[in-house]
């Protein structure tokens, strides 16, 4: 199973392993079948999940409201739903060099 994957309607579905605390906001690589973000966030009052939808926001080029959090409110295990993406999930391996072209 791959971490992520297209529905019908070419939106894209994220299974992510969520690490908060961090050092820094960005993706890590691989854990499992999920990709690991790290969050400098905290996981209170759903600070890392407002944090996670606006860093996959600006990565993948769409407006907030676009992407959703299908599972995993309260869990490091989300599946996040991106409608119609401007990029492909490569776009998070390179997110420093989109973060620093002020995606």
């Amino acid at each position: 199973m791959s971490w992520y994957r297209y529905d019908d309607a070419n939106n894209l579905i994220l299974t992510l392993h969520i690490q908060t605390g961090a050092k820094n906001t960005e993706a890590t690589g691989l854990h499992g079948d999920a990709l690991k973000i790290k969050l400098t966030a905290t996981p209170i009052e759903d600070k890392a999940n407002a944090m996670l939808l606006k860093f996959l926001a600006k990565c993948f080029a769409v407006p907030v409201c676009q992407v959703i959090l299908r599972q995993g409110d309260r869990s490091r295990h989300k599946v996040v739903l991106i409608q119609q993406p401007g990029y492909g999930p490569d776009a998070l391996f390179n997110e420093r060099e989109i973060i620093a072209n002020k995606c």
